[in-house]
């Protein structure tokens, strides 16, 4: 990292150089940048494939890469099974109370039988108690029953719900062991390659959207009062040489604080030791590159 930071200040010094020496001024000068996004493993577990390359353009959620999802899919079909005992243990609660209420619908019709007799003369009242009593025993047994079976149904159903939970979690898992781009654009740098072992948060690649960068420059506040955001600015990327073009830029963003002058970045005023960075929005034609110098002109 620090290798590549001396390199981009020398690359930004020598295109300095150039440009003041071939009479160029800015009103401001910076390099080229752009919103990278680092794409970590969301699961634990070998990589399987991870099919890109440095300099690879991706389109959102394209699929570039799995993680091992052995172990998970077993897990899952081992839950999948435990809900299965589960239903299969559910009790046929019509099924099973059926024959009782028969029965209760039998002494029923013996308990008006008897009142009937009674009222004959041709029954006692202890046979219409009895009777009676009888029937109070068995819808006392159909709500024993009915409680008891609602009870178990509703275990079961509690006990499902938690396993159904558990196999949510698990597909999400596996889900997350599918690699995907998160933004549409270019792979700057992979981390990872295939057949090594992931960890949760490992970096696997970081990729930036290459159509649109912006130069990150930095202006004195004497400049400040000329700098509005979406005001329209020139921006000139030096290649090196001779090499130099202009492109239409956009300000997006001005810094609510001043900072001190970057050892890599060079102001009109040489004693400008406070300075206000400014993010000026490029389209990319394909040529600007990360780290590239360039200039401003209001």
């Amino acid at each position: 990292m620090k290798k590549m930071k001396n390199f981009l200040i020398a690359t930004l010094a020598a295109a300095m150089l150039v440009a003041c020496n071939s009479g160029t001024t800015y009103d401001a000068t910076g390099i080229f940048e752009a919103t990278t996004v680092t794409v970590s493993a969301e699961a634990s577990g070998k990589i399987l494939s991870l099919d890109i390359e440095e300099g690879d353009t991706l389109a959102k959620h394209d699929l570039v890469g799995t993680i091992d999802t052995v172990a998970l899919v077993l897990r899952r079909k081992q839950l999948q099974s435990q809900i299965a005992s589960l239903e299969s243990s559910r009790p046929d609660i019509a099924r099973q109370i059926e024959s009782l209420r028969q029965q209760i619908a039998q002494q029923r019709t013996e308990c008006e039988r008897v009142k009937n007799l009674l009222k004959d003369g041709a029954a006692t009242r202890k046979q219409a108690d009895d009777a009676d009593a009888l029937l109070k025993i068995l819808t006392g047994q159909l709500e024993a029953m009915l409680s008891t079976l609602n009870k178990n149904t509703t275990s079961i159903n509690e006990n499902a719900m938690s396993i159904n939970y558990q196999i949510e979690q698990i597909n999400d898992q596996i889900n997350k062991c599918r690699i995907m781009a998160p933004i549409a654009g270019t792979v700057l740098t992979k981390y990872a390659e295939a057949k090594e072992y992931a960890t949760t948060g490992r970096q696997l690649f970081r990729m930036a959207n290459m159509n649109e960068v912006y130069l990150r420059a930095y202006f004195t506040s004497t400049q400040l009062s000329s700098l509005r955001l979406g005001q329209q600015v020139t921006v000139v990327a030096d290649f090196g040489g001779d090499r130099q073009y202009e492109y239409p830029g956009e300000i997006s963003w001005i810094a609510e604080e001043s900072e001190f002058t970057p050892k890599s970045i060079q102001t009109n005023d040489s004693r400008a030791d406070l300075v206000y960075a400014v993010k000026i929005t490029v389209k990319n034609d394909g040529r600007l590159k990360l780290g590239m110098y360039g200039g401003v002109k209001l």
